[in-house]
């Protein structure tokens, strides 16, 4: 009878698959940094990118959603639709680097990458001096959806950051 239940046991341990990437929490609120290659400018499409560790939350605005004028209403941009957001696992550390040179370098590698299926971005824009404009970014109702249909449980980002532009 032991040898049976020896036998069950190991089907059972060896049956298990664990090799499957569960993601349970997206949380870039800690990171307070919105970083982008090139100047943020209202008049091109802008990708702006949060980096935490192995991974990063990438946003891409189309051309003109950025406005050099102080908002009276908040500016709303549906994704998908006119904005990306995408959701990368590297194999390693990532840096700006990777996101700034072309082609990207070959290390780290992209593990999974999740486009969001729904929700939307949120500007508002102030400014100081009418020169320098201040665009508050906010993610308001974003779904991530894996290749395999899983809804990411704890989406953690609502205050995505500022990004400056300047009239001129």
């Amino acid at each position: 009878m032991k040898k049976y239940l020896l036998i069950g046991c190991s089907i059972l341990f060896f049956a298990c698959n664990d090799g499957d990437l569960q993601i349970e929490t997206v949380d870039f609120d800690s990171i307070e940094t919105v970083q982008s290659c090139d100047t943020v400018s209202v008049s091109t499409e802008n990708v702006l990118f949060k980096i935490n560790g192995d991974e990063a939350l990438i946003v891409t605005l189309p051309s003109g959603l950025l406005k050099n004028e102080v908002s009276t209403t908040e500016l709303t941009s549906a994704v998908p639709g006119s904005s990306q957001i995408s959701y990368r696992i590297f194999s390693e550390t990532v840096t700006s680097t990777y996101f700034c040179d072309s082609p990207p370098p070959l290390t780290p590698t992209v593990l999974e990458e999740i486009e969001a299926e729904g929700g939307s971005i949120i500007i508002t824009t102030t400014t100081e001096d009418s020169i320098t404009f201040t665009h508050t970014i906010q993610l308001s109702g974003i779904t991530f959806l894996n290749e395999n249909g899983s809804r990411i449980t704890d989406l953690q980002v609502s205050e995505f950051g500022t990004v400056t532009t300047t009239a001129g």
